[in-house]
């Protein structure tokens, strides 16, 4: 019996539907057009798969970071803004203001359902590129969902494999990840999130469960497509490990 379905909306954006809860995370809704940043462009390839207002209500909304447009839009923005329940970095809930709670690492929050369900949602680290790189990135994290019962979903965020997903792997019963991939590169010759090798450790790391890579499509930046990462797993012989979503059809997955 499938107990997750996930709804890949394009780029990072998903609805997760998990254990009685609906959640999106970083919602972008634009159309496709640029976005101009002091060091660089980027530009949005492909629309949305599904509007916002397609997807109905939603429990909760969650954003791994809010200073960059690949991962919180125009749309996304105003859509967060009157989510129910909506957390990201204690940063970006500064900036955002309103109704937005802010979560540090490794810190906890619960949510109830209208069936008297417990979602609980832990923050967790993130890297958005090579060591150091805080500085110029800003404050990123990624999300454990967890209910009573079943095993744990885990969203990287924007983050390069490194010592902080790892330690996710070890304190949490994950049953499904989805790796924030793509190899996104906008700073210079390095990749600001997980390139097909770090997917792969990923894969290693979490032994069992299931590897749902999100952010490998619609925005040029990203240097690695949804055809390299399977074609990565087929090489090393795990690609029953790996459920590649099709935009806008929502998909069971077996925790």
């Amino acid at each position: 019996m499938a107990n997750l379905t996930i709804t890949l909306i394009g780029g990072p954006t998903a609805l997760i539907a998990y254990g009685g809860f609906r959640v999106v995370i970083d919602p972008t809704f634009d159309p496709p057009g640029d976005y101009k940043l002091p060091y660089t462009t980027l530009t949005k390839t492909v629309g949305p798969a599904l509007s916002a207002d397609a997807l109905g209500p939603v429990d909760a909304v969650l954003v791994s970071h809010d200073q960059h447009w690949d991962n919180l839009d125009h749309s996304g923005r105003n859509y967060f803004l009157k989510a129910k329940h909506a957390f990201t970095t204690k940063a970006g809930a500064a900036r955002l203001g309103g109704s937005v709670a802010g979560l540090a690492p490794w810190e906890s929050t619960t949510i109830r359902n209208a069936a008297g369900q417990t979602l609980t949602i832990t923050a967790t680290p993130a890297r958005h590129g090579p060591a150091w790189i805080e500085p110029l990135s800003g404050d990123v994290i990624g999300f454990v969902l967890s209910v009573e019962n079943l095993r744990s979903v885990y969203a990287t965020g924007d983050t390069t494999w490194f010592d902080g997903t790892a330690e996710v792997a070890k304190r949490f019963d994950v049953g499904a990840v989805l790796p924030f991939a793509g190899a996104a590169q906008t700073r210079g010759p390095f990749n600001l999130t997980m390139n097909t090798n770090d997917v792969i450790e990923t894969a290693k790391q979490f032994r069992d469960a299931a590897i749902i890579p999100v952010h490998s499509d619609s925005w040029a930046h990203l240097t690695q497509t949804r055809a390299d990462i399977a074609a990565a797993f087929t090489a090393m012989g795990i690609e029953t490990r790996l459920k590649m979503l099709l935009p806008g059809v929502a998909t069971a997955i077996s925790l």
